[in-house]
């Protein structure tokens, strides 16, 4: 209970709830993987830019972070006003949504995805429509078309989806953007797409319930849908969650409206060269990308075999569908040096250390059998 006035939506807008720590077990290594961090060390040249960058903490960093969003655009192939950079997605995510939301609008997306979804959409005092996902943890993208009405302003698409890992198709995803009203803006969260080539969650893609599709080449959906804005972030494969840098992809109208909400120097300069290191060592970054796929897919394949129902996923992480017993289990992992992060539906697990995955696992077939 508070003494002051507060807005309304308050009273509607979940807290974000960060994963847990590990707990300390004697005798045993604790590992952390409830909070989708990369488990190895960013790259050298990362680490070194960050030292030469901290030299200067008495200056603010380039409010534009001009080099690193030109850096982008060159990247990208687009021009460099259709990139702005944030302190993580979610600065753009929110920047995004508070740009269209407000109080009797709406807002769809799916769910269970992405927790900071709701809770932003929720601030703003636009209704939230949560669609529920469909078989193994895919986007219902024919029932979010249904769910979207006149007042909704926004929808959020996350591919691969957070937690379930799913990733969207081209078929599905042109779909469904050719029957979205052209004054709705779409959000495509590509937080963990680095992880997605070659994952079982790519190759799982079914259009129209016939032969494979190919993953959203999101490059296309810019160029063809100016109602689309992309998400991308620096905190997932590229290890540097710890300095809070993302970026959205847009025409310049939208960058134009997001500029006024981001706010200025948000993205420290070392986080702008640490990135801008990271972005010129990208065939660097696939190759660890894909060491993580293919830890993701060994843990998914032999969870499966201990009788967990664990879908293809396209992130660094696996979700396991438990439903009443996920606080259970994740009180078991907690108890034997892991933290895990329990959703409520499920437990997402973010792939680590072989030693970590191999504990979880004996976990999981203690657990199943009892």
């Amino acid at each position: 209970m508070t003494n002051f006035r507060v807005r309304p939506a308050l009273a509607d807008t979940p807290a974000y709830v960060p994963g847990k720590p590990p707990a300390p077990v004697e005798g045993v290594q604790s590992y952390k993987l409830s909070s989708n961090e990369h488990h190895m060390d960013p790259l050298p040249a990362a680490l070194e830019a960050i030292l030469g960058a901290a030299r200067t903490p008495h200056l603010y960093p380039d409010p534009s972070a001009h080099d690193l969003t030109a850096a982008l655009a060159a990247h990208h192939e687009v021009p460099y006003d259709n990139v702005v950079v944030s302190a993580g997605a979610s600065e753009g995510l929110s920047a995004l949504i508070g740009i269209t939301a407000e109080a009797g609008t709406s807002v769809v997306f799916p769910w269970p995805s992405f927790e900071m979804y709701p809770q932003v959409v929720s601030f703003t005092g636009a209704e939230k429509i949560a669609v529920p996902l469909a078989d193994e943890g895919r986007m219902d993208l024919p029932a979010m078309l249904q769910a979207i009405r006149e007042d909704t302003r926004l929808v959020l698409l996350c591919s691969p989806n957070n937690p379930t890992g799913a990733v969207m198709g081209q078929a599905e995803f042109d779909t469904f953007m050719e029957q979205v009203p052209a004054d709705v803006l779409v959000v495509l969260d590509e937080a963990y797409v680095d992880f997605a080539p070659g994952s079982e969650g790519a190759a799982s893609i079914r259009a129209n319930g016939a032969g494979l599709d190919a993953p959203v080449d999101s490059a296309v959906g810019l160029a063809t849908y100016p109602n689309l804005a992309v998400l991308r972030t620096f905190s997932k494969a590229h290890g540097l969650a710890g300095l809070r840098v993302g970026y959205t992809l847009a025409q310049p109208g939208i960058i134009h409206e997001m500029r006024k909400s981001i706010a200025p120097f948000s993205v420290t300069a070392p986080a702008q060269a640490a990135a801008q290191a990271s972005l010129a060592h990208l065939d660097e970054i696939a190759v660890r990308s894909k060491e993580v796929g293919v830890l993701r897919d060994e843990l998914a394949a032999r969870l499966r075999e201990v009788g967990i129902p664990v879908p293809p996923s396209g992130g660094n992480f696996v979700w396991l569908p438990l439903g009443k017993r996920s606080q259970e289990f994740a009180d078991a992992c907690m108890a034997a040096g892991l933290a895990v992060r329990n959703l409520g539906a499920g437990v997402r697990v973010t792939v680590g250390p072989q030693e970590a995955l191999d504990r979880l696992v004996d976990i999981a077939r203690t657990f199943i059998g009892k």
